[in-house]
């Protein structure tokens, strides 16, 4: 940290592709030739990549992402795979880390008073308060931190339950189900640091009910954003802390979406629509 402080100003930023990368000094890659991007970073559109159209291997779980996880652990060695799982490698969350860089950034070099995270495996959550210390060390921001909040939904809120009980380490969530499938982690790995995280910050936890999801898709496509339901549910997240006076309405707040809600049709119903005859000279009552 202490070379690249001598060597980059926030200021060198500018002019920088608006990727992650423009943050490369602090990833863990030497050489320019060694990266691998897409665009990564201030939410690029890339068209139609699938796993399974790309060649891999890929096979459904009859259960949930822990029993997909411990499937992994059981046949790693057989086939010689390399175990790329929430935390279980050392790259994820310097990837992830780049959100914080982004948000301060993005916000003239300040922070913002709240950040609501819909959190799962919660790297995330993780990442970003990685990227607040060294930003401070780097001499770019100062020592202000927000207060970070874990949004889960109440079908599967292990990190809700273990924040409520002042518990160190996270509990397996029984019957784990949610609309959110992003969220729908009955036991995050990186359980002990996501809650430390939360206290450190003075932050909280919070879940919400999958129709109080769904109603905040609906809400935010009133204002243009067609987001999953794993970033309406921090719109539900915050309803919720307003509403209980942890947030105060004149406070900067920071809500994550995280993916689009194209990915989840599904899930958010079949529109019923009218049909009209194609010689109609007007239209049914709506």
């Amino acid at each position: 940290m202490e070379g690249v402080k001598a060597s980059v100003s926030r200021d060198s930023l500018k002019g920088r592709p608006p990727t992650m990368w423009r943050y490369r000094e602090v990833l863990p890659v030497l050489h320019d030739e060694h990266i691998v991007s897409l665009g990564e970073g201030y939410t690029p559109s890339v068209a139609k990549l699938e796993c399974h159209v790309m060649g891999a291997h890929v096979y459904l779980v009859d259960g949930l992402i822990n029993h997909a996880a411990a499937i992994v652990q059981r046949l790693r060695e057989r086939y010689g795979w390399f175990d790329l799982s929430t935390l279980k490698e050392p790259y994820r969350v310097e990837g992830k880390k780049t959100m914080g860089y982004e948000v301060a950034e993005q916000l003239g070099w300040r922070l913002p008073d709240v950040i609501v995270y819909p959190t799962g495996g919660g790297t995330g959550l993780v990442g970003m308060w990685k990227a607040f210390g060294e930003l401070e060390e780097l001499g770019w921001i100062g020592s202000g931190r927000p207060r970070m909040v874990a949004v889960q939904a109440e079908g599967c809120a292990p990190v809700v339950e273990a924040f409520r009980k002042g518990a160190e380490g996270v509990e397996e969530f029984p019957d784990a189900h949610t609309v959110a499938s992003g969220i729908r982690v009955p036991k995050p790995y990186a359980g002990e640091q996501i809650l430390r995280v939360l206290r450190e910050s003075g932050g909280t936890a919070v879940s919400v009910s999958d129709s109080e999801i769904l109603e905040c898709v609906r809400e935010f496509a009133c204002e243009g954003l067609f987001v999953c339901p794993e970033g309406a549910a921090t719109l539900a997240g915050l309803k919720r802390l307003l509403d209980s006076g942890w947030v105060d309405r004149g406070e900067v707040v920071l809500l994550y979406n995280t993916g689009t809600g194209l990915k989840y049709l599904d899930a958010l119903g079949e529109p019923t629509l009218p049909t009209i005859p194609k010689n109609a000279d007007s239209l049914p009552a709506a």
